[in-house]
């Protein structure tokens, strides 16, 4: 039998709508799920819960869910597909949590943007019952909150689907599909890969950002008043929520170390060029840089 990661995952064009579809601690991720199910009629019924009684109760009051439950356990009755969105520390208890009361053969997925031990995990604690497929799609904010979601949040974003070798490939396919349905472009790889490409492509550049803006913190406070466009683009995520990437940079800390290790050797060398007036070297290095940055691909 095949391995679920020998194949990239197909987007159907005619697909089954959702029963149910349930979203647990709703955030940006969250909210945003649930925003874009409901402007695309990807599940019939759209059930929520949040932790803190006071967010279900301001939930109740929006147009894009149709319940909000008072319990994890209660939230993920007759769902076909749950969405954890919690903070990456709280995904895999949640997941213990609702395992003896999800339907048999239900589909439960998570956004978090750290996958190997929650894949793991997750997988077991659902085994025989139900089946749990990693998820993240890589789109998001310096904005926290179910009050920031949009419905064209995931448009044209990669979203990786991190299945494990003994996940059911039909599951696989349902995350997929899903993530398809709300304007995503999944992508599937294996856990473990997917922890070493985010600590290039997001983790670092978080650490990065949020250093900056740290080393910058020491020097005159009215410099910031005169910061031009490069600086506020480049430190825009440094924005983003502390405790929050504190979870993400414990879950992943060998990656985003392996790294940090890789781009000192690289500060370093551009450091040294710079130092021995080697302007030939320097330029070499902002033209590769320039090159990388060109090839990105456009936004809609």
């Amino acid at each position: 039998m095949r391995s679920p990661l020998d194949t990239a995952p197909v987007c159907l064009l005619q697909r089954a709508v959702l029963a149910q579809l349930t979203i647990l601690a709703p955030g940006l991720l969250g909210g945003s799920v649930a925003r874009a199910a409901h402007a695309r009629g990807v599940a019939r019924r759209i059930v929520l819960w949040a932790r803190r009684p006071e967010v279900r109760l301001k939930l109740r009051e929006q147009p894009w869910c149709d319940a909000v439950a008072d319990t994890p356990e209660e939230a993920v009755h007759g769902a076909q597909l749950v969405v954890i969105a919690a903070p990456v520390d709280r995904i895999v208890p949640l997941t213990q949590q609702i395992a003896a009361h999800l339907d048999a053969g239900a589909v439960v997925t998570d956004v978090g943007s750290v996958k190997g031990e929650i894949a793991r995990l997750g997988h077991a604690a659902l085994v025989g019952r139900a089946h749990f497929v990693g998820s993240h799609p890589m789109a998001g904010s310096e904005k926290t909150g179910w009050e920031h979601a949009s419905a064209s949040l995931f448009e044209h974003r990669t979203c990786f689907v991190t299945p494990l070798e003994q996940t059911d490939p039909q599951a696989v396919v349902t995350i997929a599909n899903f993530w398809c349905d709300l304007g995503g472009e999944p992508v599937t790889v294996s856990p473990d890969r997917h922890d070493e490409i985010v600590a290039h492509i997001s983790h670092l550049p978080q650490v990065l950002a949020s250093t900056l803006c740290g080393f910058l913190a020491h020097k005159d406070p009215s410099w910031r008043n005169h910061a031009g466009g490069g600086l506020r683009d480049t430190t825009r995520i440094g924005a983003s929520d502390p405790k929050l990437w504190r979870t993400i940079l414990e879950q992943n800390h060998d990656e985003v170390l392996r790294a940090l290790r890789q781009f000192e050797d690289e500060l370093h060398a551009f450091k040294t060029a710079l130092a021995n007036r080697d302007y030939v070297d320097v330029v070499a290095r902002l033209e590769r840089g320039k090159a990388y940055r060109d090839q990105f691909r456009p936004l809609p």
